[in-house]
């Protein structure tokens, strides 16, 4: 079982595109260190991918050990390409408050949060102007925002003040479909939340729901080879907490129920049961307050 996960992800990870090395140097500039809002707040620059250099957030608690567990929070989409990591330090209209540089701070974690292609401080070309780019060089610019993803935890790895063992990741909409891409790829995640991103592909298909989607979303010949239900059974048996809303275009509930039963399945003969948790509110795609007392609830536990 172990062997064939290690083949899949393998697999996965081979259908993102000509993507740099997982093995280069990565450099880290630090900008600025202030306090903000009851944490400390270190502004990154980043070089994860010899292209270009990648803006960063991490926060930590004011009274934090040598060493805390720490969140890889990967931000929404929304159609707001200038906000990007702000939105861990701001909020979103569409989640709740307080944002959660306070919340998961205030727990006990440390936060880091990178401007993914296209965002925030990376903002110079259009999503669809660098998705035509990347595709003409053999690039996928999903794949090349996984990438990232996949350096920035290898960069909080090489932080002394990060529990290297307990590192989970979360986000909403885009955010959500980051973490479980990366939780599948990389088994250094130990526990994953998503919020309002997951259904299987072929319910948005029926759905037609595929304009609900960025460009981003689409990797070619993904559905030759993988379910999103495959996807997210490379995470079993790590905690797993999937909030949806039942109203909400982007997660038709016919493939949330889906995923459901097959990740039951999976995480039934791995004896880890009590490791899913898939939950549907009576929402658009929005946060709710309970979806958030969920995430921490579920982050106490399992983080």
């Amino acid at each position: 079982m172990v062997q064939d996960k290690t083949k899949k992800r393998e697999q996965l990870y081979g259908l993102l595109g000509d993507l740099p090395s997982l093995q280069q140097e990565i450099s880290v500039k630090v900008e600025s260190i202030t306090q903000k809002d009851g944490y400390i707040l270190e502004k990154l620059l980043l070089d994860l991918n010899g292209r270009e250099p990648v803006p960063a957030y991490f926060v930590k608690p004011l009274h934090g050990g040598s060493q805390t567990p720490c969140v890889l929070y990967n931000h929404s989409h929304g159609g707001n390409y200038l906000l990007g990591k702000d939105e861990l330090l701001e909020g979103r209209e569409y989640l709740q408050d307080p944002p959660y540089a306070q919340v998961l701070t205030a727990l006990g974690y440390s936060v880091l949060c990178i401007d993914t292609w296209c965002f925030g401080e990376r903002h110079a070309l259009s999503e669809m102007e660098v998705f035509k780019e990347m595709l003409w060089k053999g690039q996928v610019l999903w794949g090349m925002m996984v990438y990232d993803s996949l350096r920035a935890l290898d960069y909080l790895c090489s932080r002394s003040d990060v529990d290297v063992n307990r590192i989970g990741t979360l986000g909403m909409s885009m955010g959500s479909t980051m973490a479980w891409w990366i939780a599948a790829l990389d088994k250094r995640i130990k526990v994953c939340v998503d919020i309002c991103c997951l259904t299987d592909f072929t319910a948005l298909i029926d759905a037609n729901s595929l304009n609900e989607q960025g460009i981003y979303y689409y990797v070619p010949s993904l559905l030759k080879y993988f379910t999103t239900a495959d996807i997210n059974a490379l995470i079993a048996p790590r905690p797993h907490l999937s909030v949806t809303g039942k109203n909400d275009l982007l997660t038709p509930r016919e493939g949330v129920e889906l995923i459901d039963r097959e990740l039951k399945a999976v995480y039934g003969t791995e004896q880890a049961a009590d490791k899913w948790v898939q939950k549907q509110y009576d929402t658009g795609h929005f946060e709710m307050a309970e979806m958030r007392s969920e995430v921490v609830s579920f982050l106490k536990i399992w983080l």
